[in-house]
């Protein structure tokens, strides 16, 4: 009777070594926090679209990269509060390309129409701990025209390009004005980034 080959087995946790030493040779970024709220805006009854932007070099483990927080119409004062989380876990072998967050913060009237209120981005904090940021936004500004008919109908100019937000010399060419600022929280959590010389 011929004899079966024997198989070469790899245990769990041998399979979990080989993973464990793959991974530790990229370091490992882990963003925790959320986005508070805004203020500063015309009117309430606010939302926000929010993303990340990396470089190529980053690779997402975990988490979601864009979203979109709830309505909030706050009965008193101009702050609309969203609490909205953010998780995102990611890997790289680089600094370059290190995440920014983009934001759009809309207006939303009785009727269910929408409205942009502006832009905005801000960089990941690159030191680990807790960090309290603001991010302030701005929108395009049209021509009188433009802004005559945003008074009757609304509407407005809008980015053709969401990656006008956060790159290219293309925005600083655009005639904008300030709006208002959203209110983060993030906690950042650094992982073998001293090979590339961030303490963690």
């Amino acid at each position: 009777m011929q004899q079966a080959p024997s198989l070469q087995l790899h245990t769990t946790r041998e399979c979990l070594g080989l993973s464990h030493r793959t991974r530790t040779l990229m370091a490992e970024l882990h963003i925790i926090g959320q986005i508070i709220g805004a203020t500063g805006f015309p009117q309430n009854s606010l939302f926000c679209k929010w993303g990340v932007h990396t470089g190529g070099a980053w690779r997402l483990l975990a988490g979601l990269k864009e979203g979109q927080t709830q309505v909030d119409m706050p009965q008193t004062g101009d702050m609309a509060y969203w609490s909205h989380p953010i998780d995102l876990h990611y890997t790289t072998k680089g600094l370059q390309g290190w995440p920014k967050l983009h934001l759009q913060v809309w207006h939303q009237d009785s009727f269910g129409r929408c409205q942009l209120y502006g832009y905005g981005y801000i960089h990941v904090p690159s030191s680990p701990g807790q960090h309290r940021l603001q991010c302030a936004t701005w929108r395009p500004l049209g021509s009188w025209q433009d802004q005559l008919a945003e008074m009757f109908v609304g509407g407005g100019p809008q980015l053709r390009s969401p990656d006008l937000i956060y790159s290219g010399a293309d925005r600083y060419r655009l005639h904008t004005v300030g709006m208002g600022t959203v209110e983060l929280e993030l906690c950042v959590i650094l992982r073998h980034f001293d090979r590339y010389g961030v303490e963690s």
